[in-house]
């Protein structure tokens, strides 16, 4: 069952979302050459306390930390440690979560750790963000699940890749439904699978994590022994991006963007919805 949101419920959603947003601001200045990736969970939590939110990541199906850090082959629910020190040159992509009376955000981000690196990963990062904001302009009332899938997949595909090849859409992991629970019905592909069908028809109130994860080579993941750490199998680094986003009777809203996505969404020729705390 899709879950759908009132204009009222999308508000608090919203409120949520933007406390997401402050923890990207903070962990994304934390991310220096010598910060371990527990030092950024630490800054994470300051965040949640200072705005009164609840971490849903923390003790989700056990995960014992506040935020996801994965650096570098690590594509998704990497673990914050004092043993992971980033140096200058390595990327990470940081997914956090945030929960108000009850209403869930969840957003990433991939950043770059210090300087010099390759054009390639650049481009990466690049083509994931864009391809996530492809996505977002396909929520539009009247199309369906699949739509958003061929919009992600679409603009991936058409990215020429430094130094030739493919770049791998991983498989395994995708995007969500989202609102009384971080996890929710419909799974979101960032792929067209035509066995799947076209899935449920986007109307107002409907609430997406869309959130592409792509690599430099294979799509395929494997998980290590800690049980969530999930790598690409041939050992290529990878990029997350990630936004909670709301359909509404006037358009999209991109409930973690600060700007609700309007700058971004322009560049597609789609009008952002107005934010209800404005």
């Amino acid at each position: 069952m899709v879950q759908i949101k009132t204009p009222e419920q999308i508000a608090k959603m919203r409120e949520a979302g933007l406390v997401v947003a402050a923890i990207h601001a903070a962990t994304r200045e934390a991310a220096v050459p010598g910060a371990t990736t527990k030092d950024l969970d630490q800054v994470a939590r300051k965040v949640l306390a200072e705005h009164n939110a609840k971490p849903n990541f923390l003790g989700y199906g056990g995960f014992p930390a506040t935020i996801c850090t994965s650096v570098n082959e690590v594509v998704v629910h990497g673990i914050p440690s004092d043993d992971v020190v980033l140096k200058d040159g390595d990327i990470i992509s940081i997914d956090c979560g945030a929960i108000i009376d009850g209403w869930h955000g969840d957003a990433a981000y991939t950043a770059f750790v210090g300087s010099g690196h390759a054009p390639e990963l650049i481009e990466l990062s690049r083509v994931t963000e864009e391809s996530m904001w492809a996505g977002i302009a396909a929520m539009k009332q009247g199309n369906r699940l699949v739509d958003v899938s061929r919009a992600i997949e679409t603009y991936i595909r058409r990215q020429p890749k430094p130094g030739g090849g493919k770049y791998g859409i991983i498989e395994d992991y995708g995007g969500h439904g989202i609102g009384t629970e971080m996890h929710m019905d419909p799974h979101l592909l960032n792929y067209v699978e035509k066995r799947r069908g076209k899935g449920p028809k986007l109307v107002s109130g409907f609430c997406l994590a869309i959130e592409p994860m792509v690599s430099l080579g294979t799509p395929k993941t494997e998980v290590l022994s800690d049980d969530w750490t999930v790598i690409t199998t041939d050992g290529t680094w990878s990029s997350h991006w990630e936004h909670s986003v709301a359909l509404t009777e006037e358009g999209p809203l991109v409930l973690t963007s600060p700007d609700g996505g309007r700058a971004k969404l322009a560049e597609h020729g789609v009008a952002a919805a107005p934010d209800p705390l404005a």
